[in-house]
């Protein structure tokens, strides 16, 4: 493995954004968002193919969901704390408006929604799933809080017609 040139860390990402764009500031178009994720998508397939691609967009994900949760959620007591920091977060900035539609705390077993996700909402429909990062994400999140291992995965989503991104949610 080579040498990292970066390691990711909220202050590079969030450091000076009112000076840096004192007009722009720190917001931009969907669109711009799915551009970078959708060529650097394609570039990676080109290099390692669909399956490790996923993989580590997944990946990556999953370390955004510790981040997420860190940053956003750490200070919650229980699981409906977590759920509200969640979904007003997410409103707030503008990931996607997220439900929880069933959840079975003895199992560990859930399954939850994200609405106006901001991976795939309005493309157009395809015969895939396309959001591994999501569930890469959701996963980091269920992680970090719990401090156990999960198994998410998409169910239903809007590029297969859905309308709405479905993720299921176990417990290892």
């Amino acid at each position: 493995m080579s040498e990292r040139k970066y390691k990711f860390h909220w202050d590079v990402i969030s450091r000076n954004v009112d000076v840096a764009r004192p007009i722009l500031g720190s917001t931009t178009r969907v669109e711009i968002y799915r551009l970078f994720q959708f060529t650097l998508r394609d570039v990676l397939e080109q290099h390692y193919g669909a399956d490790q691609t996923d993989n580590l967009l997944r990946e990556a994900g999953v370390m955004a969901g510790n981040e997420f949760y860190d940053k956003f959620c750490k200070d919650v007591a229980d699981l409906n704390e977590l759920v509200k920091a969640i979904q007003d977060n997410f409103k707030d900035l503008g990931i996607g408006i997220f439900r929880v539609e069933r959840a079975d705390v003895d199992t560990m077993k859930f399954t939850m929604t994200v609405d106006e996700d901001l991976d795939c909402s309005g493309l157009p429909d395809t015969d895939e799933q396309i959001c591994v990062y999501d569930e890469g994400f959701i996963q980091g999140i269920l992680e970090a809080f719990t401090g156990k291992f999960f198994d998410v995965k998409e169910i239903d989503c809007w590029c297969t017609g859905s309308r709405t991104c479905r993720f299921s949610a176990v417990m290892k």
